[in-house]
């Protein structure tokens, strides 16, 4: 199967490649419900010596660095409450975490989450996390840039590997919430 985007080796439909993503994920795929259909899904087999995305587009397709998403998981606060949560923007964007995201989560005080929170929490390793297989109870905040892109390239819970997605199919995960100028 050749991948909708880049210029990867070895591409397959997710639900074939279940033990090369973390249980999260896998877990996510195996009971996918969305409006996509699963095998629309794709992974692609990557060296994670690249994973960061401008090493990774200079490698796989510098077209990818437009197509790309990052997740990050957030943190925000009130009083003695702290609630996380993930955001979704492409790549050449960044995440708006004191304007959007805080006002969002009805928080004083927002923050990208220490690295072995957002990996504790998740069960994905740092540099891959991607919004499929996250905590179901997580608000997911999309920017709607992502969803309006064809195909997006996201994290696959492992710095080996990524996920090709139709980006229209972020709506459909648990706690997603589409929002505009998430991304700045």
């Amino acid at each position: 199967m050749r991948a909708p985007i880049g210029d990867f080796d070895h591409a397959r439909p997710a639900p074939e490649c279940l033990d090369l993503l973390t249980a999260p994920v896998a877990d996510a795929v195996r009971d996918w419900r969305g409006d996509v259909p699963a095998d629309q899904l794709i992974f692609v087999d990557t060296d994670p010596e690249l994973a960061d995305t401008a090493v990774f587009a200079a490698h796989y397709g510098p077209r990818l660095l437009d197509q790309s998403a990052n997740c990050v998981v957030v943190a925000g606060k009130r009083g003695g409450e702290t609630t996380l949560a993930a955001c979704v923007v492409l790549s050449a964007t960044r995440v708006d975490v004191n304007g959007t995201v805080r006002k969002q989560l009805g928080a004083r005080k927002a923050s990208f989450a220490p690295m072995d929170t957002a990996v504790g929490e998740t069960g994905m390793e740092y540099g891959g996390i991607t919004p499929i297989g996250l905590p179901a109870a997580w608000p997911l905040f999309v920017d709607s840039a992502v969803l309006d892109t064809e195909w997006v390239l996201l994290g696959s819970g492992r710095r080996r590997g990524k996920l090709i997605v139709p980006g229209k199919a972020l709506a459909g995960l648990p706690g997603a919430v589409v929002l505009e100028g998430l991304g700045v």
